[in-house]
C-alpha cells in the first residue's frame, strides 16, 4: 500500500478477504500483560496484519479490539462504530487518555474476550485522547459516549485490565466462573 493508501478504511475494507484472527479469552497470559509501546520499525508489520484484526472484530461482531486481544502483546486498538454500509474505523497506535471529565456515566460492555458476558461499568463521560496513525502523525480527539467508553476499554486491555476488573470481586469471579464453563461446553 502507498502511504495515501494507508488509511484507516482501507484496513477495514481489506478486512472483507481477510482471516480472522482467533481472539483469547481468559486465562490467557497476554490479557494480563502491559503491552509494550509501539516503536516505528513495528508499523508495518502491524499495517500487514489490520485487514486481519478488522476481520476479527467485524465477525465476532465488536466495536473494538486490542492488540493483545489477539496475542500481541503491542499498544494498538481498533473502533468502528459505524454499521456495515457506513463504516467508521479508527486505528490508534500507543493512545492515551490525555483528559477526561468529572461526569461519570454508566454503561453495560461486553468484551469480545469474555463473549456473552456483560456488566454495567462507570467511566469517565467524555475523554479527550491522542494517538498516533498508521503514517506516524498524532491525532487527538474527544470523544463521548460510546466512543469514549469503548477507547477506554480498549485501551484498559493495553494495562492488562479488563472490564470485569471494575466490578467487585464477587460479581467479577460469577463472571469468570461463568465464562470458563461456557467455553468448556464448546
Amino acid at each position: 500500500m502507498t502511504h495515501a493508501a494507508n488509511t484507516d478504511l482501507s484496513f477495514s475494507a481489506a478486512s472483507d478477504g481477510a482471516a480472522p484472527l482467533h481472539i483469547l479469552t481468559p486465562p490467557h497470559p497476554v490479557l494480563r500483560q502491559k503491552a509494550r509501546l509501539v516503536k516505528p520499525e513495528d508499523v508495518a508489520e502491524i499495517r500487514k496484519i489490520l485487514p486481519n484484526m478488522f476481520s476479527a472484530m467485524y465477525q465476532a461482531p465488536g466495536i473494538g479490539l486490542a492488540a493483545p486481544q489477539v496475542g500481541l502483546s503491542q499498544r494498538f486498538i481498533l473502533v468502528d462504530l459505524g454499521e456495515k454500509d457506513a463504516r467508521d474505523p479508527i486505528v490508534m497506535i500507543n493512545p492515551e487518555v490525555i483528559a477526561e471529565t468529572e461526569d461519570m456515566a454508566v454503561r453495560e460492555e461486553g468484551c469480545l474476550s469474555l463473549p456473552n458476558q456483560y456488566a454495567e461499568v462507570v467511566r469517565p463521560e467524555k475523554i479527550r485522547v491522542r494517538w498516533n496513525n498508521v503514517n506516524g502523525d498524532v491525532v487527538e480527539r474527544e470523544a463521548e459516549g460510546l466512543l469514549a467508553t469503548c477507547i477506554q476499554h480498549e485501551i484498559d486491555h493495553l494495562e492488562g485490565v479488563l472490564f470485569v476488573d471494575h466490578l467487585s470481586a464477587l460479581r467479577r469471579n460469577m463472571i469468570l466462573r461463568r465464562l470458563a464453563k461456557e467455553l468448556k461446553r464448546k
